[in-house]
């Protein structure tokens, strides 16, 4: 387990064919292919899923399960998402001002133990466990936060002493059935980013996300009650009008974020999945019940252009042929608030085609999944959530694992991050295949066969050293390592 110490307290077995133990690719692999021997550039899409712990949305099934079930229940989402073809998961660390990790700062979760601040038995650590099982398998493990949410009304018991609404309820609001933490108060926002810096500093997580919750969701017409903190900057000098107010706390929050995510760990992408649409009548004939600048206040095309965020995964949640939330007029215009070309994975909705939501196709989900691949060529998605993906459903996990997900694939690069070229693996043959040692600049390595019907990849697992059998038939095995920033080496080829 990482160490608890933080300079900030004083203010599966994986079901796969392999086991891991321990751009300029495109040009280059053309150069490969003309050789007549070398294998094809690996695929590129990012295929991620949310794992939603609040409620018990998807993990774990309930609280308060001992230890082995809970291990149990991460190595079969881990299993799953391996044998769907997905790349990522989206694991939720901090859904209310509470962990799914051993955390300096606050305290364990009800919906993990069944009471907040109870520990798990055997000192276990979901988050320490998932990037473990996920990086084995070829996975990579982005920490999704809740910044600012501090009480949910699924709760059942009590609020421990260390809770922020026991410690510090001067940062706490009431506002509908929750409490949220005040991003007007200067504390509650450096007590937000100080969870997320003691993650990425003793977890080795590829990603920080965020979800939607800036400023809450309106609860009917009641005004969201920040006038205290509102008055307090007014009564410093402050000039803005509230609402510019808010969406500057929040740009301020966001450029935080990004700037300590980089001073700790540059390798680590920062993601941000707001609500799917800007504004009403943004693009012309869009439709929406709130408006995300104004009362979310969320000004995510800003940034984008400042370069605060590596991905955004807005959430497009409504079918292509719902015209005044129309799908693909809503992705389009996203990729036009892109100027700095960083990446776009939509966030799509499983759950709705396993209730046949209104207007959605039979084919919705692949169907937007191909919009998406045709709009990017670095493409990819987050699914909502992993729970519909256990649907084995032919318009669902069906058509992922049989359809739409025929080849594994590596999440695009970042090389703005680091785009230093790890060193390809060292491989050998052994009696039923070959083993491998990878450095440590590589985060993953991909396994490519080519057997007498042309090369494919039969495995993407973790780095370091590890051995995979091959089919007998196999004329020639590709070692590739991957960087932390999804930089492919030149592939190490073993011929027969």
């Amino acid at each position: 387990m990482p160490s608890l110490r933080h300079p900030l307290l004083a203010a599966i077995s994986v079901l796969a064919a392999c086991t891991a133990q321990g751009t300029p690719e495109a040009s280059s692999a053309a150069r490969r292919a003309a050789s007549g021997n070398a294998p094809p550039a690996i695929a590129r899409e990012f295929r991620g899923a949310w794992v939603a712990t609040v409620d018990n949305i998807d993990f774990p099934s309930r609280p308060g399960l001992p230890t082995a079930t809970l291990r149990a229940e991460i190595d079969a989402i881990v299993a799953r998402a391996v044998q769907l073809g997905l790349n990522a998961l989206v694991f939720q660390v901090r859904p209310a001002a509470d962990a799914f990790y051993a955390s300096p700062l606050e305290p364990w979760s009800e919906w993990l133990t069944g009471q907040q601040g109870k520990a798990p038995d055997g000192d276990f650590d979901p988050l320490a466990y998932v990037i473990e099982r996920s990086h084995a398998a070829g996975l990579q493990l982005h920490a999704w936060f809740n910044p600012f949410r501090a009480w949910h009304p699924a709760a059942k018991g009590a609020a421990h002493s260390s809770h922020v609404t026991q410690r510090a309820a001067r940062l706490c609001v009431q506002y509908g059935k929750y409490q949220w933490m005040d991003p007007g108060e200067p504390l509650a926002v450096k007590w937000s980013l100080a969870t997320v810096q003691d993650v990425v500093r003793r977890y080795d997580v590829d990603g920080v996300h965020l979800d939607d919750y800036f400023y809450p969701y309106p609860e009917g017409k009641q005004a969201f009650p920040d006038n205290a903190s509102f008055a307090k900057y007014r009564a410093g000098g402050g000039t803005l009008g509230r609402s510019d107010w808010r969406r500057a706390n929040i740009d301020d929050y966001v450029r935080r974020l990004h700037d300590l995510v980089r001073a700790e760990k540059s390798w680590v992408a920062v993601g941000i999945s707001p609500f799917g649409i800007a504004r009403p009548g943004v693009p012309a004939g869009i439709q929406a019940g709130i408006d995300q600048y104004e009362q979310l206040a969320a000004d995510v095309p800003k940034w984008m252009r400042e370069g605060w965020l590596d991905y955004l995964t807005p959430q497009l949640y409504w079918p292509i042929d719902q015209k005044p939330q129309a799908f693909g007029t809503l992705l389009s215009w996203w990729h036009t608030q892109n100027p700095r070309r960083r990446h776009l994975w939509p966030g799509i909705n499983p759950g709705r085609a396993l209730a046949n939501a209104k207007n959605w196709r039979p084919d919705e989900l692949a169907e937007q999944i191909a919009l998406i691949r045709a709009a990017d060529r670095a493409p990819g998605h987050v699914h909502f959530s992993f729970k519909a993906l256990r649907s084995d459903a032919p318009h669902v996990g069906g058509a992922l694992r049989d359809r739409v997900y025929t080849e594994r694939a590596v999440a695009p690069a970042m090389p703005w991050l680091d785009g230093t070229t790890p060193p390809a693996p060292r491989g050998t043959w052994r009696d039923r295949g070959v083993a491998w040692t990878a450095t440590p600049a590589a985060r993953f390595v991909v396994v490519q066969v080519r057997a007498a019907n042309g090369w494919r990849t039969q495995a993407i697992v973790g780095a370091g050293s590890g051995a995979c059998d091959v089919p007998p038939e196999a004329k020639a095995v590709a070692l590739t390592a991957v960087s932390r920033t999804g930089i492919a080496s030149e592939p190490a080829i073993l011929a027969r």
